[in-house]
């Protein structure tokens, strides 16, 4: 079975930003443990490259929308690399093959009697490419205009003749949809989007007429299919492999449906009800679930290049590595909720789990290994899968699957944390370091190290979704892969009277600049 998990579109109107990063992390960290546990995943990402967003921002930058499009492109899959995304499909609005795929998926909603001819009337946030519904009963008059609550800046209103799609006719199936458990994440997040449904489903625009830079609507001068329309169909387009022709049948046959949407909460609505109406209009299967996380705030403000208020993630990604900054996100913030980033948090969190708890363990335990016997001990009596470490193995093994399904990269962080703090912990009950100095306890501190070393394996080897880098670094001190989940979590894997090399490191503590 193939797992399908997608990260949203990111516009294009500027270079990627911490909420972007965020999300695309956490998309990453999933499909690390599902290939871990042996799935075969397509993780897609890319950019959502048409709309009057983009041909005003390419415009004032003088330079062409296709242009400006390839340039930022660039930089986000640039990023992805820097970050150590591990997408396997990067989807471009504007490939020529997206084109092909939306044409066919209209034409099989047209078909189906979903496509009619309205009128669109009311305020519009050009950075949302929405209608704002909450100014609906405000007309034209109104002066100054009616104000964007997420992105601050004043709508314009808008009176044209478009194309709609026939939304309202899918009301009985979309409610079904929405009330499934499990299809709308968190659970916090379906009476949202059930309450927009309770009040009826209406027909909405999917297409702008006059606006050159986007997707030509077939049969259908001067329109341009509306910026939603064009990118919600990148998921499936990006299932394509290189050399496919750009069928819609063939695309759908790579992975669909998607087993996971990670998107923004604000973006939701597009996602949970638009999109598998209009999946269900084409008749293709509707997608598998929609998770609408938090946003990320600065000072309680959502974060955004609209506001200016945005931390580069290159200045994060300098000052403190990929590692830490992974750590933090996943670790501290509940993946779903709001959160509210702050430097002076990263760094302590970073120095007590990473540098202190996880690197402390491994570096002190490999020394006493090496000093004591030359590398891995070889106890006469190991420590068996009824010893306390295997045992809470074991338990945090069962929890993580239940962590992961429920994209609780928080509680996956802290459990493996738990099993590190408890290894530490069995060094300072067990105290090698005084019993040594008997001979005849060497043997049961030969088992010792060996329980806390086989830990620590474990530990490396379950952070490897959360932290692919560190993970590799702290398995490499004890000589091990990082590989799947079936074959390496099993007690007793390290092998007995394995040298190993003296200890480096795994995470420098890290400062703050003032």
């Amino acid at each position: 079975m193939t797992t399908t998990l997608t990260t949203p579109l990111y516009y294009v109107n500027d270079r990627p930003h911490i909420g972007s990063v965020y999300t695309t992390l956490a998309v990453d960290s999933l499909a690390r443990y599902r290939r871990q546990r042996g799935e075969e995943v397509i993780f897609i990402t890319g950019c959502d490259e048409h709309g009057q967003k983009i041909l005003r921002t390419a415009q004032q930058a003088g330079i062409a929308p296709q242009l400006h499009c390839d340039n930022i492109s660039a930089i986000f899959n640039q990023n992805w690399q820097e970050w150590g995304i591990s997408n396997n499909r990067f989807i471009r609005t504007t490939d020529p093959r997206h084109r092909a795929i939306v044409n066919q998926f209209f034409e099989r909603v047209a078909s189906n009697g979903d496509i009619i001819e309205g009128r669109q009337q009311g305020w519009y946030c050009v950075a949302c490419e929405e209608y704002k519904d909450e100014f609906k009963d405000q007309n034209s008059s109104i002066n100054p205009a009616p104000i964007c609550s997420i992105h601050q800046r004043s709508l314009e209103w808008r009176d044209e003749t478009n194309l709609f799609f026939r939304l309202s006719r899918y009301q009985q199936q979309i409610d079904h949809l929405i009330s499934k458990d499990g299809f709308i994440r968190p659970s916090s997040r379906r009476r949202e989007v059930e309450n927009f449904a309770s009040g009826g489903l209406k027909d909405f625009s999917i297409s702008r007429l006059n606006l050159p830079w986007g997707i030509p609507v077939p049969g259908h001068q001067e329109h341009t299919f509306y910026v939603w329309f064009d990118a919600l169909l990148g998921y499936i387009t990006a299932l394509l492999e290189p050399g496919d022709a750009p069928d819609l049948d063939l695309a759908i046959s790579r992975g669909w449906p998607a087993n996971l949407h990670v998107i923004g909460k604000d973006i939701l609505r597009f996602h949970a009800i638009y999109w598998p109406a209009m999946c269900m209009s084409a008749g293709i299967e509707p997608p598998g679930a929609v998770f609408g996380h938090g946003f990320l705030t600065r000072e309680g403000q959502k974060m955004g290049k609209s506001l200016g208020n945005s931390l580069e993630p290159g200045m994060l990604l300098n000052s403190f590595g990929v590692d830490a900054v992974r750590w933090y996100l996943l670790r501290d913030i509940q993946f779903g909720d709001d959160g509210d980033i702050q430097q002076q948090r990263l760094v302590d969190l970073v120095n007590n789990d990473l540098a202190n708890t996880i690197g402390n363990l491994v570096n002190r335990t490999i020394s006493m290994a090496r000093k004591w016997f030359n590398g891995v001990p070889i106890p006469k009596n190991p420590p068996g899968l009824d010893h306390r470490l295997a045992v809470l193995c074991e338990q945090i093994l069962q929890s993580l699957d239940t962590n992961y399904d429920q994209l609780d990269f928080r509680s996956a962080s802290e459990n493996i944390l738990m099993l590190a703090t408890a290894a530490n912990g069995y060094l300072s009950e067990t105290a090698p370091w005084t019993a040594i100095k008997d001979e005849n306890n060497r043997d049961a501190v030969a088992s010792d190290i060996y329980a806390v070393l086989e830990a620590s394996r474990w530990v490396g080897v379950l952070l490897f979704p959360l932290l692919p880098n560190l993970s590799v670094n702290l398995l490499k001190q004890l000589d091990q892969p990082a590989v799947d989940w079936k074959s390496q979590l099993i007690w007793g894997k390290l092998e007995p009277g394995k040298y190993l090399d003296e200890p480096i490191p795994i995470m420098q503590r890290l400062e703050l600049e003032a």
